[in-house]
């Protein structure tokens, strides 16, 4: 057995007892959720666009079968949201109908970006900047059922979730047959733009009453099985230029966490990952289903029957087993490089 397999088998032996839930009142009143793919629930499912999956083998292990998540089971905040003490999965905002928004909601969208134009080669997404215009529509909704006296003080005391930026890099920057941004801007200022353009958006959330905010950087992104077999020299090594350019972004990011706590004392804003992290070699055990050219799971073929031990669904989004390794470390962190200044544990007793 290959010693990348050893260590994945290691490493998900020794957390997967760790995954618990809370049972009682949520420690949180309300989770808002923005993001791509890693987070979607079902946002894309309606959209003339490549980048749904509600279909099998997606959701293979989740209650509820195929919802629009692109993984086999839970989501990293599907997750995070049980270990918080949520009695049900925050609900897409293309389908709140039935649920109570003042719990919170989810808005994420596959292929999404923090700039506008990302992802939209493979159809219509969500931006970032249209998640928050329809955030700005549900904060009215919640104004409407507890009062513009209270509604403040609710907002205050939520949790706001966002990862987002794979895909200004995966589905932008790293594809010049479909975007400019390459040609326009170095690595350095292109992560400079994105995190400014970000920070915008931030801004507006907390305009609208978000206080506790959980950012999360960007993974090896060189790293995803996709970008090896499409754009590496050997197809088993990461490509180092996507690395850098991810830890780029995580180190502004940071940096962005550490301007904001000072300028917005009532705030509190931490990172989650992004620290640097070492290249691996993978091997064809990375993915457990089959793949078409888009990267995601063919409709109906049958995936692994050992999905545990596989680090990837699909040759770009990460399979239920490493999702709650995420989560936990996310949640209650085994050490500082894994959220900074403090992980969301700690954020949300504040």
């Amino acid at each position: 057995m290959d010693c990348e397999i050893k260590l994945w088998l290691v490493v998900i032996f020794l957390f997967s007892s760790a995954i618990y839930c809370v049972v009682g009142e949520p420690q949180v009143p309300c989770l808002f959720i923005f993001g791509d793919s890693l987070s979607d629930s079902g946002n894309n499912n309606n959209l003339n666009t490549d980048a749904k999956v509600n279909y099998m083998p997606y959701g293979i292990d989740f209650p509820g079968g195929p919802t629009g998540r692109f993984t086999n089971g839970r989501t990293s905040i599907d997750i995070i949201s049980q270990i918080l003490g949520f009695p049900n999965f925050i609900p897409p905002y293309a389908n709140t109908e039935g649920a109570d928004i003042v719990l919170g909601v989810n808005y994420a969208s596959g292929a999404a970006g923090i700039r506008n134009e990302t992802g939209t080669h493979l159809g219509p997404d969500i931006s970032m900047g249209l998640q928050v215009q329809h955030h700005t529509d549900i904060v009215s909704q919640i104004t409407e059922k507890l009062g513009s006296e209270k509604v403040q003080e609710h907002l205050n005391k939520c949790l706001y979730y966002v990862n987002i930026g794979s895909n200004d890099y995966l589905n932008n920057y790293f594809l010049p047959q479909f975007y400019p941004s390459n040609g326009k801007y170095t690595a350095d200022q292109y992560a400079a733009a994105l995190v400014k353009e970000h920070s915008t958006y931030l801004k507006a959330l907390h305009e609208l009453g978000a206080r506790k905010f959980s950012l999360v950087g960007l993974g090896p992104l060189g790293c995803i099985p996709h970008e090896i077999s499409t754009h590496g020299k050997n197809n088993s090594l990461c490509i180092k230029e996507e690395n850098n350019a991810a830890q780029l972004f995580n180190d502004k990011l940071r940096a962005l966490v550490d301007r904001f706590n000072k300028e917005l004392p009532d705030a509190k804003f931490i990172l989650i990952g992004g620290s640097k992290s070492n290249d691996v070699k993978l091997t064809d055990i990375a993915i457990c289903c089959k793949v078409g050219s888009n990267g995601q799971c063919i409709p109906d073929e049958k995936p692994c029957r050992a999905r545990d031990l596989h680090p990837f669904f699909d040759a770009f989004h990460p399979s239920e087993m490493v999702n709650k390794l995420s989560a936990e470390t996310a949640y209650h962190a085994p050490s500082p490089s894994f959220a900074y200044p403090m992980d969301i544990s700690h954020l949300v007793k504040l």
